[in-house]
């Protein structure tokens, strides 16, 4: 049975001044509902093991079991949520494609697994990762990520600074040019921006809020809370 997806997209796991996903917490508590199961995939950094332990922790702290997932395809089959953290988007990209994590991610959120990710792990949840900003470190065998997300999402969006000296392209100007070559919208996440995604509504929750860049149109502005319509 396919259910609509249920999914927490968050721009950041960490805000300026605060802990490991502090900004967060009241919305993971409220996608996740009664869910405990967790499944962490720590892929996009390189010590995957001091990454899941510091995931342990926290979402021990909010009364959730988590699973750093020595058999990742296993534990997908009995977990309520996945979690899939921040880092390098061409290395997170890279293992689930080699683990066969795409198309298993995929037939799970369908069935009504929950799907948060943060950063690294917002963008691998869009059609693809062409608007990450990581350097591509290893060379994925594509660029299709997991289609769970209509929108291509860009994390950590930084408004172009008018004071700035620098003569390089701005954030801005880059998915300008994404979308001289692409169609798909893209919605720019401020740190502290959070999308929740739930009965085929994407609601913009969190701090500092998003643009969002379609083909043709000029970029517009939107403040949390909102409700997105593309």
């Amino acid at each position: 049975m396919t259910r609509p997806a249920k999914l927490l997209l968050i721009s950041t796991s960490t805000v300026f001044g605060t802990g490991y996903l502090d900004h967060a917490e009241l919305e993971i508590r409220s996608i996740l509902g009664d869910a405990r199961r967790i499944v962490f995939l720590p892929y996009a950094l390189a010590d995957r093991a001091a990454y899941a332990a510091k995931a342990v922790l926290r979402f021990r702290s909010m009364g959730s079991s988590i699973d750093d997932a020595p058999c990742p395809l296993r534990a997908l089959d009995c977990a309520d949520a996945i979690f899939v953290g921040g880092g390098n988007t061409f290395r997170l990209l890279k293992v689930l494609h080699e683990l066969g994590l795409i198309q298993a991610i995929r037939e799970r959120v369908h069935q009504g697994m929950i799907y948060m990710g943060a950063s690294a792990g917002s963008n691998v949840a869009c059609p693809t990762i062409r608007t990450t900003n990581d350097m591509p470190i290893v060379e994925p065998s594509t660029l299709d990520a997991l289609n769970l997300f209509p929108f291509q999402i860009n994390p950590h969006y930084q408004d172009p600074d008018p004071n700035s000296k620098h003569m390089g392209e701005t954030r801005e100007e880059r998915l300008l040019q994404y979308l001289e070559e692409n169609e798909t919208p893209v919605i720019g996440l401020r740190e502290g921006a959070i999308l929740s995604i739930s009965e085929g509504r994407i609601n913009l929750r969190g701090v500092n809020g998003a643009r969002i860049f379609q083909r043709n149109c000029a970029p517009q502005d939107l403040t949390p809370p909102a409700e997105l319509q593309l």
